[in-house]
């Protein structure tokens, strides 16, 4: 069996809200979904869903190749870009290949993916955590409300720049999951938006008013000094990994003592969770993968001896997607459909308006200029201000 080619399709995920962080916020609540199929020889294809921008420098590594051999054609890959470096868009492009392949092995093996990574149970349990800094109070209340519905009972928020409504909305959600649990799990998301002593200072304001389970990206994400400094000072764990690139990127912050909670984003791929999963364990600490893109890594999470929980962004799919997962009892249930279980109608494929001048800049992925800089609480663009423009 051979790896013969690929095709890109692209469709969006329709929030119907906005969506961002303490960075920026898209207003129109549309989002790109890049799709990769990889077919081959036996007329068989895998699915992966994640940016692979770079699959022309890439595919080569694995033309021609048996699909079996996930592992090492993930390493043949690495080896491939070993000069340039692998990280960014192509660990990203590594990444969406590598759930593409996870998804052929598991097809082949005529079982879910969950299955063929050795998990038992098909149930994840989950966190909500709706991409929510841009929704005022009552568009707040109403989102965890559904989340709730479906049994959640610890959330994250994101925030970073007023702590007082930073504090008034993590109490509101708490309140909301106390249907589900007489004192929900709640966490907080700064997306490295403090200094060290901005982090320890507001985090320490927070825990005044509430029990938080954790602190996420209090700083920036590649500073262990910083991470443990904060780790030392606070009672909440402090997670961080998400943007990560390779098991390199975690041994300064795993040796240092800075990560109590190991994460690892889906767009990276199953195999690098995995392997980060793995490091985790040698040292005694839980992981937490982050979510979406059909939540591919809660497949390999059920694998995963340290496993935690699972973000869960949204209840819905992106357009034209059907994905065999249902969201309940507080987190994600897997279905028996082959691979990911996951099936497209391209006729039913959107894409968004791609943003563009100063949308683009005030997107969730540009770090503002006073990102860690600020000297009191509320020094910064309100949420509102952070808003795109709809198009």
């Amino acid at each position: 069996m051979k790896i013969t080619g690929y095709k890109s399709l692209k469709t969006s995920h329709v929030w119907g809200r906005p969506i961002g962080d303490v960075n920026g916020v898209i207003n129109p609540g549309v989002t790109e979904v890049p799709i990769l199929l990889l077919t081959t020889d036996e007329g068989v294809t895998g699915i992966g869903i994640g940016d692979h921008s770079e699959i022309d420098r890439v595919f080569s590594a694995i033309e021609g190749q048996d699909p079996r051999a996930v592992s090492t054609l993930y390493d043949r890959m690495l080896a491939y870009v070993f000069k340039a470096g692998h990280a960014g868009h192509t660990f990203g492009t590594i990444g969406t290949i590598d759930m593409a392949l996870w998804d052929l092995k598991a097809k082949l093996n005529d079982e879910p993916l969950w299955r063929t990574l050795g998990g038992a149970d098909p149930f994840v349990p989950g966190y909500a955590s709706g991409l929510c800094y841009g929704l005022e109070d009552d568009e707040l209340a109403a989102l965890y409300e559904r989340f709730a519905e479906r049994g959640f009972s610890s959330a994250k928020l994101k925030g970073g720049i007023d702590i007082d409504r930073d504090i008034r909305r993590l109490k509101l959600v708490r309140d909301i999951l106390k249907r589900n649990s007489p004192r929900p799990a709640m966490m907080f998301d700064a997306n490295e938006a403090w200094s060290r002593k901005q982090a320890i200072r507001n985090i320490t304001e927070i825990e005044k008013h509430l029990d938080l389970t954790w602190i996420e990206e209090p700083v920036r994400r590649w500073d262990a000094e910083g991470l443990a400094f904060v780790s030392r000072a606070v009672k909440a764990a402090v997670a961080t990994g998400e943007n990560l690139t390779g098991l390199e990127q975690y041994l300064p912050l795993l040796s240092a003592g800075a990560v109590d909670v190991v994460q690892a984003g889906n767009v990276w791929g199953i195999t690098h969770f995995m392997r980060t999963a793995m490091a985790a364990h040698a040292h005694n600490l839980p992981v937490s993968p982050v979510g979406n893109s059909a939540n591919a890594l809660a497949h390999a999470a059920t694998a995963i001896p340290n496993m935690m929980t699972i973000e869960v962004q949204d209840l819905g799919f992106p357009v034209g997607l059907r994905v065999d997962q249902r969201f309940e009892d507080g987190g994600v249930w897997l279905g028996e459909a082959p691979g990911l279980g996951v099936s497209y109608d391209e006729s039913l494929f959107i894409s968004p308006v791609p943003l563009a001048g100063d949308a683009l800049a005030a997107g969730p992925h540009v770090r503002p200029a006073r990102a860690g800089l600020r000297l009191v609480s509320g020094d910064g663009p309100t949420s509102m201000a952070l808003r795109t423009p709809a198009s």
